[in-house]
């Protein structure tokens, strides 16, 4: 079976290498951590003497995922050790600055000899797996040096549960592997195991994405990017986050629209992928409208004429929510399936998105449930939404508070998801009699 795993990625590499070269040439994608991931060359663990658990996060949106249950582990057990891989060159980028004390490094392509070797190096004790990353040759790898397999936060849309029934009898062999499945609600713990996850190994911890939402607009880096972008108390901030094309120029007009009649409006404009940042700008130079680039900000200082920002750094997004007022949650006007929306909210801005979240299905459903948020077809929608909160300051702080009330109210899942982790260590612990340190 390793075999021909290796045999079928080789194969989709091959037929995908024209579709690589071109992100690596044009978008800067695909251009580092080879050694690592396709022979497994990650950075060899000094001591075994410590549990160690390994945490994998795909990409930016996962990096953030593991904050509290990283910051839950380094207080309550401190002689564990925390290691953190990743997938993508943003998601590295991200990772190795927010967890600048721990080992971080790309996950092994899933090649049998390449999960291997970066067993062999990292001796994990538990293989922690974000939301629903199942490798076969790495969770094979992981059971077979002797570590406990964990998904966490996990998540199995309606569309993905269809695709995967259709080889059913495949996946029931991987999940079978996995000793804990924590899950953010019922609905997906019924769809794992209806795909063959042991029933004990599923459990519902609720979604570690409230917890690792700030809820305090005065938070030390919120501040220092207000102050840094010149904000006064009486703008009133439209930030637009994680947008796609073409969100932007959707956007941009709306704020072009209002600005008219509302000079405090103030735009922050920050897209998903750095690869837009350059597009974005292209529209922006050609609105006519004034505006400066976050990199600026910090050698230039804010410009008195720009009432328009564009965010062009990366990590950053969920500190600038904490300035907005108004806020629109791209990814959502297009094909992406929405993006987090979770962390406006929590500050209690008034939140809007498109109709397309299919990857945050469960938190849409419950804020619409709670009207806690406002879905907007079109750029004509987001423009009615944004001139009546602008018109109708109480609507606006209404429809924030039930928001901020809403995520308040969903906490706990980082101390569940802990509890259960622990329990996989005393289990590997009992396994091997190795004594807690």
């Amino acid at each position: 079976m390793p075999y021909l795993l290796n045999l079928v990625y080789l194969l989709l590499i091959l037929l995908g290498l024209p579709w690589l070269l071109y992100g690596a040439v044009r978008k800067g994608k695909y251009r580092e951590g080879y050694a690592a991931k396709f022979l497994g060359l990650v950075p060899r663990r000094a001591t075994s003497q410590k549990i160690c658990l390994w945490l994998h996060a795909v990409s930016v949106g996962e990096v953030n995922l593991l904050a509290p249950l990283i910051r839950e582990i380094q207080q309550r057990r401190p002689d564990w050790q925390c290691v953190v891989s990743t997938t993508t060159a943003t998601g590295m980028a991200l990772a190795s600055k927010k967890y600048a004390e721990l080992t971080v490094f790309y996950c092994p392509l899933d090649f049998s000899w390449a999960v291997a070797s970066a067993m062999r190096r990292i001796r994990p004790d538990v293989l922690v797996l974000a939301e629903l990353e199942l490798w076969p040759n790495l969770v094979r790898a992981a059971r077979q040096f002797g570590a406990r397999v964990a998904v966490i936060n996990g998540r199995l849309s309606e569309h993905s549960f269809r695709g995967y029934r259709r080889i059913r009898p495949l996946v029931a062999r991987l999940l079978k592997q996995i000793d804990l499945v924590a899950v953010q609600d019922e609905t997906y713990a019924g769809r794992f195991r209806d795909l063959g996850a042991l029933p004990a190994a599923v459990h519902v911890t609720g979604s570690l994405k409230y917890d690792g939402a700030q809820t305090d607009r005065n938070n030390p880096a919120t501040v220092r990017l207000r102050r840094l972008a010149g904000f006064a108390d009486e703008d009133q901030v439209l930030l637009a986050g994680s947008t796609q094309e073409p969100e932007e120029a959707v956007v941009v007009e709306v704020y072009r629209q209002l600005s008219r009649n509302w000079p405090r409006l103030r735009l922050v404009l920050v897209p998903r992928h750095p690869d837009r940042f350059r597009a974005a700008a292209r529209l922006l130079d050609s609105s006519g409208i004034p505006w400066q680039r976050r990199t600026e900000l910090d050698d230039q200082g804010p410009s008195p004429a720009a009432r328009v920002l564009l965010v062009d750094v990366v990590g950053e997004l969920g500190a600038w929510w904490g300035t907005a007022r108004i806020a629109f949650v791209g990814g959502s006007l297009g094909e992406r399936g929405g993006q987090n929306m979770i962390e406006p909210a929590a500050y209690g801005a008034a939140v809007c998105f498109g109709p397309n979240t299919r990857n945050f299905r469960d938190v849409v459903s419950t804020m619409l449930a709670h009207d806690a948020a406002v879905v907007v077809a079109d750029g004509e929608q987001l423009s009615r939404f944004v001139r009546r909160c602008l018109e109708d300051p109480d609507y606006a702080a209404a429809l924030g508070d039930r928001a901020r009330s809403l995520v308040l109210g969903q906490l706990g899942a980082t101390r569940r998801t802990f509890d259960l982790l622990a329990a996989l260590v005393e289990q590997r612990l009992g396994q091997d009699g190795r004594a807690a340190a």
